[in-house]
């Protein structure tokens, strides 16, 4: 049996948002997080389809105006929240046939209502959706975001102990038993656990993807804190002597590459979790959370070098980090061929 999850920049077919409205946490802000979801879709329709999930269709037509529907995927479905990359469908491929894997969502290990989000995904499939060689698996008994994890494509988990791990989630397994429950639906074979790292203001227990991303088999771009007084420092530095102790499949050291740690960002007085990892690899181009302060510009020249082959557009992510997430967070990707 050949089953692999794809990396996030094998060839796609679209990607999904899932919209805000006036019932999720966004109430407040919901104007200036829908124009932060304007910006994000018109890069995305440039280069892909855009799937969106949402309450009112004519009503987020009302908020694109300007940018043509001719890409663009409409379901109205209910929903919690819109944090797409954690409600979303994981999607491996087996023996050549796309599967969407369907994983519990609990709200981050029960710290938010989640009943609605948890069921996206299969109300999807059922919509007609996806082509007739797309297939359903879900995964009820194990709770799994697509922001915890991150694939090189070749069996490689790159993930954090803190989150898969913790408290109700998947608490009463082992890490043995994590690992053979990931490797049975995800195809992998082997694990990257970092045991350290985290950003202040994060509800997801250090998500991989705020923290280290894959950029292609051999390169790990990261977060990087070089001020001995900012909270973060000693989490990220051990975080950083972690990952050079880490090896490729062929026991190489990785090319890592440092992203700075966003100027700190704060809101009601409380500092939030912004960073540039959360960036989304897509079909030629990478779009990258800024936050409009002066370590962007660093950011971008980083991960100029991590995608030498890619536009890099940064995209004001200000409003996103408000409510503790950022660009990655809010989108999910499908590989070429579902829809």
């Amino acid at each position: 049996m050949d089953l692999f999850l794809p990396a996030e920049w094998h060839e796609q077919c679209g990607v999904q948002l899932t919209w805000p409205h006036e019932s999720s946490d966004w109430a407040p802000i919901l104007g200036e997080v829908r124009r932060c979801y304007v910006a994000i879709a018109r890069e995305i329709v440039k280069r892909e389809k855009l799937l969106i999930v949402c309450h009112s269709i004519e009503e987020v037509k009302k908020d694109l105006d300007g940018i043509s529907f001719d890409h663009i995927l409409f379901r109205e479905i209910p929903s919690n929240d819109t944090w797409a990359r954690d409600h979303g469908a994981i999607t491996v491929i087996e023996d050549g046939t796309p599967f969407l894997c369907d994983f519990q969502f609990n709200g981050w290990g029960m710290k938010f209502a989640s009943n609605w989000d948890n069921q996206i995904t299969k109300e999807l499939y059922q919509s007609a959706l996806f082509h007739d060689n797309v297939a359903y698996k879900g995964y009820l008994h194990f709770v799994l975001e697509g922001g915890s994890i991150e694939s090189d494509g070749k069996g490689t988990i790159l993930t954090t102990r803190e989150c898969l791990m913790s408290v109700n989630r998947n608490e009463q397994l082992s890490q043995e038993e994590i690992e053979a429950c990931l490797s049975i639906s995800l195809g992998a074979k082997r694990f990257l656990w970092l045991n350290n790292g985290y950003l202040a203001g994060d509800d997801t227990d250090s998500h991989v993807d705020t923290l280290a991303r894959f950029c292609n088999e051999n390169t790990i771009a990261y977060v990087q804190c070089h001020d001995e007084n900012d909270e973060h420092f000693h989490a990220l530095h051990q975080m950083e002597l972690e990952l050079k102790k880490f090896r490729t499949i062929d026991g190489n050291s990785y090319n890592l590459i440092p992203l700075p740690l966003p100027t700190p960002c704060y809101y009601d007085g409380e500092r939030l979790p912004a960073t540039y990892a959360n960036f989304l690899i897509m079909n030629n181009a990478v779009l990258v959370p800024i936050y409009c302060c002066e370590t962007d510009e660093v950011a971008l020249r980083q991960l100029e070098k991590a995608f030498p082959d890619r536009e890099i557009v940064g995209i004001d992510c200000r409003v996103l980090i408000k409510q503790h997430g950022s660009l990655h967070c809010v989108t999910m990707q499908y590989p070429k061929g579902l829809f």
